[in-house]
């Protein structure tokens, strides 16, 4: 999402020679991101053009920028991710698989850069072939990203919603599209539906051993993955609050904690699970566009612009940085034997 950004289907890009013309459900996810960015570039537009006076008002300079908030953002970030590997782990528990935990934590992190390539489908790639091994099978590593990744929205749009229906009632339209965000998220992590949809898939044509796998997927799995989400949500809440702190246009503003931090929480919930489910790679756009929405109000146009600008480099930068760690530094677990 963070890292995990998982969205259904192959990756986009140009057919290779010979293959299929591309089908109608390519076209309609491709109307729906023309569209989705369409709005959103003239939301943001909007808002950038109508704050170029009070940018050149406070003349506002990256060399302003306070470095050492944004280092914790970035740590805050990483920090905030770890709660949904370690679920990701446990499902993988329950799957009847046997991870080890440094070739897993090494997987889930440089699985985040898959989700910049378009049609996000290699963050499934990526997880699943670091983290395959004589004791990972990788079609129940797959499966095991795809409910990860939805309880971590699902969780993601929640927290939001809550947020503004306890504390900021004005802000009912945001809170409606987490509520919708989250259902849509969270509905196939119900293990019941999991199951059927794996079913319907037909999955097991590819590994007969997942209609066993797919049992240890339950309520109280599911429960514990939500606890572990709502504190990995609660510190990318931090990291934004971070973010903010390091933009001299937003310091005089965050005076009041138990304001701003449960806003700016609701706010990367909302931006990151809104990101998510646009299908766009990264969520380029659209969460932009969020944290825009919801921190102009609050904290003014160029706190809230650059706040966005900011958390998408901090956190992106944290990410590059963390996976090249773990890529070199790290070892991979052995590779599975063949099949078949």
């Amino acid at each position: 999402m963070n890292h995990a950004d998982v969205a259904a289907g192959a990756p986009d890009g140009p057919a290779p020679p010979g293959s299929r013309p591309r089908g109608r459900t390519y076209w309609i996810k491709f109307a729906i991101r023309a569209i989705i960015l369409t709005l959103v570039a003239g939301g943001i537009w909007h808002t950038v053009a109508g704050a170029r006076d009070e940018f050149a008002e406070q003349g506002f300079s990256p060399r302003n920028l306070n470095f050492g908030w944004l280092f914790a953002a970035g740590l805050l970030y990483l920090v905030g991710s770890f709660p949904a590997c370690l679920f990701w782990r446990r499902t993988l528990v329950a799957m009847g698989q046997q991870p080890a935990w440094l070739p897993t934590i090494r997987a889930y992190y440089i699985g985040h850069l898959g989700k910049y390539v378009p049609g996000k489908a290699l963050v499934v790639v990526l997880r699943t072939g670091l983290v395959k091994s004589a004791q990972v099978d990788a079609t129940v590593a797959a499966t095991a990203v795809f409910v990860e990744t939805l309880t971590m929205m699902a969780v993601g749009g929640v927290v939001a919603a809550t947020i503004l229906a306890v504390g900021f009632r004005d802000q009912s339209l945001p809170m409606l599209l987490a509520l919708c965000l989250a259902a849509a998220a969270g509905i196939p992590t119900l293990p019941p539906i999991f199951r059927r949809v794996v079913r319907f898939l037909q999955v097991r044509r590819a590994n007969p051993a997942i209609e066993e796998a797919i049992q240890g997927l339950d309520f109280r799995l599911m429960l514990s993955g939500w606890v572990m989400m709502a504190v990995g949500w609660s510190l990318m809440g931090l990291s934004l609050w971070a973010t903010l702190q390091a933009t001299p246009a937003a310091v005089a503003r965050l005076t009041n904690p138990w304001y701003d931090i449960p806003l700016i929480t609701a706010c990367a919930g909302l931006a990151m699970v809104a990101g998510f489910l646009s299908l766009i790679p990264a969520g380029l756009g659209p969460r932009e566009w969020v944290i825009i929405t919801l921190l102009v109000p609050a904290y003014g146009p160029v706190a809230g612009i650059v706040s966005a600008v900011l958390l998408r480099l901090v956190w992106m930068s944290a990410e590059l940085l963390f996976a090249g760690i773990l890529y070199i530094g790290v070892r991979g677990p052995q590779s599975a034997p063949a099949t078949g």
